[in-house]
């Protein structure tokens, strides 16, 4: 257990490099969620899309087409979290043995810090990987819900239920992306928290890479460009 007289381990260039790690984090997914005026993220740019995949989807037949897209959708989340849980029970077992994780820093050549500091890295990467899992765990039930939403959308596009309960499918479908998006960002982070290991330089380096990394993938990529022609319309269905 790490108790608080153990936290003189941590010199004021690792607070600072936490810090950051932090700050950056929390920085880019608020930015990615609430873009600014004039210029959406990718992740806002297919909020529209979703949309016009419901609105095809009313009058769409047959609609196993549809039907095969959520199958897809789902297996992103059930893989990662499979992945998270491996990584979680790897890293719990590395930190429930400080002999262990001593052992490895030594042979990695990363110093010869207080046991109870390697704890508190890998713990850091832990909590993003753990924040994760809980993302695609819901990510994935909310995408069951969208195929039980879907399921329950009228055949007759005419029916004045159709359009309503495809707006609902659309904003589940949209609610379990945003709940992978994060997902994927914080296993970005999670990487991002192993560059501690070689100290705080490697952490703000690490950090200051995945962020230009996500910044980028949301609002310099090509597959952006690409999304914004033809932009479909905002609106309800």
């Amino acid at each position: 257990m790490i108790l608080p007289d153990h936290l003189w381990v941590l010199a004021p260039s690792d607070i600072a490099a936490l810090c950051w790690l932090f700050v950056a984090w929390l920085g880019i997914g608020h930015i990615v969620q609430h873009p600014p005026a004039g210029r959406p993220s990718v992740s806002m740019l297919m909020v529209n899309y979703r949309h016009e995949w419901m609105r095809q989807f009313i009058t769409r037949d047959p609609r196993i087409f549809d039907s095969a897209i959520l199958t897809t959708l789902r297996e992103g989340p059930t893989f990662f979290a499979s992945a998270c849980l491996i990584a979680i029970g790897g890293g719990m077992a590395l930190v429930g043995n400080p002999e262990q994780l001593r052992q490895v820093a030594g042979e990695l050549e990363l110093g010869q810090a207080p046991t109870v500091l390697w704890q508190v890295k890998v713990i850091t990467a832990l909590f993003f990987v753990a924040n994760a899992l809980l993302k695609f765990i819901w990510s994935h039930r909310l995408f069951g819900y969208c195929a039980i939403l879907m399921a329950s959308v009228p055949n007759d596009p005419a029916d004045p239920l159709a359009a309503p309960r495809a707006h609902q499918a659309a904003e589940i479908n949209v609610t379990a992306a945003k709940s992978f998006n994060i997902g994927l960002r914080n296993i970005y982070f999670a990487l991002a928290a192993l560059g501690w290991l070689v100290g705080p330089l490697g952490l703000a380096i690490t950090t200051t890479v995945v962020l230009a990394v996500t910044w980028r993938r949301e609002f310099a990529s090509h597959s952006r460009t690409v999304m914004l022609q033809d932009l479909p319309p905002v609106g309800r269905i």
